[in-house]
């Protein structure tokens, strides 16, 4: 696409027409040119079974045409009617404690039911049929935040499908129970028919938590599938899912068969520096500008509202800071408070009554922007020689088996790993992503490196060149989540030249260690001690039962290296470790981006509400005030700088 859409979510079915009228003319002066539709309509779309009314939303679509507006259309199926949930019961979820869902808010249906995915194909295929090729609509968006909700369904059927899934795996009982190691506390099964699912809060064994959770993330890639392979023989539109922001639910396997990535995500204001992690994520998964959505405007709500309001100018950093990382698209939820329902307290850009807030404004100042800016935008892109590893796998076993108490996968790469590289380009990407063109890959806490070929994949990329920093944590679980039996790591230890001592999956309070050049290094985040084989120290410890082990090893392999981490460095060693240059040299509230391609420039945002600075190397001209910068440029709080450098 060769603009930058700014919109949000809109529900016309809530509305009058005459108010639907009024709605759009506020849409053009908000500088809102597309709105997402449809994603809760399934009852007025389907009034009654087999009676079918799309002519209100086509009107709807109709207008919004008319005012040079696009349309991503949703397909309803997170909200099937209330005569469809009771008329056949078998397609509500069923609970751990065996009872079946009522009829009550949203996401009731089984993933599993075949009742429900022919309702599903008969809905979808009417929306295909009427709206395929509609001028207005841009996009199309399938189901709405679908995710293994309740840790699943617990219906008969999905038991019994869950067991199949394990047959096929694992192809025999007993296969089963010596990879999971069953035989302690005397777990065995006899037969697939006596597996059965577990209960979060019980005391579960790990292996059986993965394979449920597994289980469900297949059931919902095949439900998307379902749509998309409806919808892409009607449109040419791209076709993509709105998810959240954990990779649970892997992004790679969702989106494998769709065509843009979408993303939702609600962030208070104070955590808006850490978005940048998503974003450097979602442009990975598929290699092209992904959508945004769904993100906050205002403050969130249910019954009361939390989390917020965002201070003057944090909607309009939040809607810059996506386009900068690679975006297309930011949609905002939602464009009209509800008058009534289960969100009667959210915020929104206009409130019920059809009034502007404040961040109306601020998000109609970007959409200005974009617009003036949209050749540099569309012609550019974000290229980047670093990468991150953040796996599903790994988010699975964080879960399930995470070693150490109260570990955040996802917050930790974000804080600590992906927070060093906020003044360079950096790439976060999953285990099935190319090694390509990257001159530095990190994995930490990747407990699963043999998937998706990446264990010689890996081998390879680094004999060619690559520089792969690894742990701690790193190659120490099997996909379902068992420890190795033959050595602590699957392969690192012969790979990289070592051989573990210790390990302990504690937080730090007594070890410390110093950089072979006699600097401290701080540690954090569990502890692993080494011993050299055919690898150097970069690091060793000093002090009590460690003494002069080594913390963080580094070995030549072939034309590249292989740096193992025993304790997670700070940030200043890490951007060290990777001869990271940074683009600019900035305050620590500044995230920058470069942009590069047909055009090029650099963007600046500030993301903490306090003055900023950058330390140019040139002169540069900000691209939105006209202001000629050289030597240090000056942020107020939330400001955002497009620099182009003078030649």
């Amino acid at each position: 696409m060769k603009k930058i859409f700014v919109g949000a979510a809109y529900y016309p079915e809530l509305w009058a027409d005459e108010e639907i009228a009024a709605d759009i003319a506020r849409m053009k002066s908000a500088g809102i040119n597309c709105v997402r539709m449809g994603e809760f309509a399934w009852g007025k779309m389907e009034p009654e079974e087999g009676k079918y009314d799309l002519e209100w939303l086509a009107r709807v679509t109709d207008m919004l045409h008319a005012a040079g507006i696009a349309v991503v259309l949703c397909t309803p199926t997170c909200t099937p009617p209330r005569w469809l949930l009771e008329k056949y019961p078998e397609t509500r979820t069923v609970y751990a404690d065996g009872v079946r869902t009522q009829v009550f808010s949203r996401c009731h249906p089984c993933k599993s039911s075949p009742v429900m995915r022919e309702k599903n194909r008969a809905i979808v295929t009417r929306l295909a049929e009427r709206f395929g090729r509609h001028p207005a609509v841009v996009g199309w968006q399938i189901d709405n935040e679908i995710f293994p909700y309740n840790e699943g369904c617990y219906c008969p059927l999905c038991q019994s499908k869950f067991r199949a899934y394990l047959k096929q795996k694992y192809g025999t009982p007993e296969n089963l129970n010596a990879k999971w190691g069953m035989s302690r506390w005397s777990l065995e099964y006899s037969s697939f028919d006596d597996v059965a699912p577990p209960v979060r809060g019980r005391w579960e064994h790990p292996s059986l938590q993965t394979e449920w959770t597994r289980f469900h993330c297949q059931n919902i890639v095949s439900y998307v599938n379902e749509q998309a392979e409806i919808l892409h023989a009607y449109t040419a539109a791209p076709v993509g899912t709105d998810m959240m922001v954990t990779n649970l639910l892997s992004y790679y396997d969702v989106n494998r068969t769709l065509d843009v990535v979408q993303y939702n995500h609600y962030e208070p204001a104070s955590e808006l520096i850490r978005t940048t992690f998503g974003y450097d994520f979602l442009r990975t998964v598929k290699d092209k500008p992904f959508w945004v959505t769904e993100t906050q405007a205002g403050w969130n709500g249910s019954v009361w509202a939390e989390f917020g309001p965002r201070p003057v100018g944090a909607c309009y950093a939040n809607t810059w800071l996506p386009v900068a990382r690679g975006g297309e698209m930011v949609e905002y939820w939602l464009f009209r408070a509800h008058p009534n329902g289960h969100e009667l307290a959210h915020g929104a850009l206009y409130n019920t009554a059809g009034r502007a807030y404040r961040v109306t404004q601020e998000v109609a100042r970007a959409a200005a922007e974009f617009a003036r800016l949209r050749k540099l935008l569309t012609g550019s892109t974000v290229s980047s020689q670093i990468a991150i590893h953040y796996s599903s796998t790994a988010v699975i076993n964080s879960i399930n088996a995470p070693l150490l108490k109260a570990f955040d996968y996802r917050a930790v790469l974000a804080d600590r790993v992906h927070a060093a590289f906020r003044h360079c380009n950096v790439d976060v990407i999953d285990t099935a992503h190319s090694l390509k063109g990257y001159r530095v890959v990190f994995s930490p806490f990747l407990s699963t490196v043999d998937e998706n070929g990446l264990k010689e994949r890996i081998v390879a990329w680094v004999k060619s060149g690559g520089t792969w920093i690894v742990g701690p944590m790193s190659d120490i679980m099997t996909e379902y989540s068992s420890k190795y039996t033959h050595a602590p790591h699957g392969f690192l230890e012969e790979f990289a030249g070592v051989r573990q001592l210790y390990d302990l999956p504690v937080g730090n309070g007594e070890y410390a260690a110093e950089w072979e050049n006699g600097a401290k290094m701080k540690l954090s985040l569990c502890y692993s001690a080494y011993e050299l084989c055919g690898a150097g120290a970069l690091a060793r410890y000093t002090g009590g039962e460690f003494d002069g082990l080594p913390v963080v090893t580094r070995r030549r392999v072939g034309k590249g290296c292989v740096i193992v981490l025993g304790s997670l460095p700070c940030k200043k060693d890490l951007r060290r470790l990777a001869g990271a240059v940074p683009i600019f040299k900035a305050s620590k509230n500044v995230v920058l981006t470069r942009r590069s391609g047909k055009y090029e420039a650099v963007i600046a945002v500030e993301t903490q509400n306090r003055p900023g600075t950058v330390e140019l190397d040139g002169t540069y001209r900000d691209l939105l005030s006209g202001e000629f910068l050289c030597d240090r440029a000056e942020l107020s709080p939330y400001r955002v700088l497009v620099l182009e450098r003078v030649k």
